[in-house]
């Protein structure tokens, strides 16, 4: 990787993925399969971006920043809220008004979401933690050359069926 950065960056890297995926949804064409499509990728996406901050990020917060519980639990408020939106938006027709509601819900989630943990969580981390912490935890959770069914089960309950409704997307 090349920096002491490590899950830091790759977060980040990831975080700029999520958001382009978001900018592809928004320039799609309302009511069209290349908007369903990317929604779809939006969704795996950001299961698997969770999950790897759930497995990676956490516990690195609660080993090495000192108020790293308080942060934890946010963070995890935050992912449940997102959660639900998934939920809902999979509940949706993707060629529905309610979809393009719950796609504007989730785009601001994932400001914030990113915002948080750029801005204020990585900062801490990164000021509080041994650089080979951060550098070592990189590589585990590559989100491209993961198994997601590996990455997702550890999350329980809501994750699990939209694990399994993800895995379903394009099968007969």
């Amino acid at each position: 990787m090349g920096s002491n950065k490590g899950i830091v960056a790759e977060l980040a890297r990831d975080h700029r993925r999520v958001q382009n995926l978001l900018d592809q949804v928004r320039a799609a064409a309302p009511g069209s399969e290349e908007r369903a499509e990317v929604v779809e990728r939006v969704i795996t996406r950001l299961v698997r971006h969770l999950t790897m901050e759930r497995e990676y990020l956490h516990p690195l917060l609660h080993q090495y920043v000192v108020d790293g519980d308080c942060w934890t639990g946010r963070l995890l408020a935050r992912d449940r809220e997102i959660e639900q939106t998934l939920s809902s938006l999979k509940a949706v027709p993707p060629h529905g008004e309610e979809c393009v509601r719950h796609l504007l819900t989730l785009s601001e989630q994932v400001a914030r979401h990113v915002v948080d943990l750029e801005e204020l969580v990585f900062p801490r981390l990164q000021a509080m933690s041994p650089a080979t912490a951060l550098r070592d935890a990189d590589g585990k959770g590559q989100p491209d050359s993961t198994d997601p069914a590996r990455l997702t089960a550890s999350v329980r309950g809501p994750w699990d069926r939209l694990r399994d409704w993800v895995g379903r997307c394009g099968r007969p």
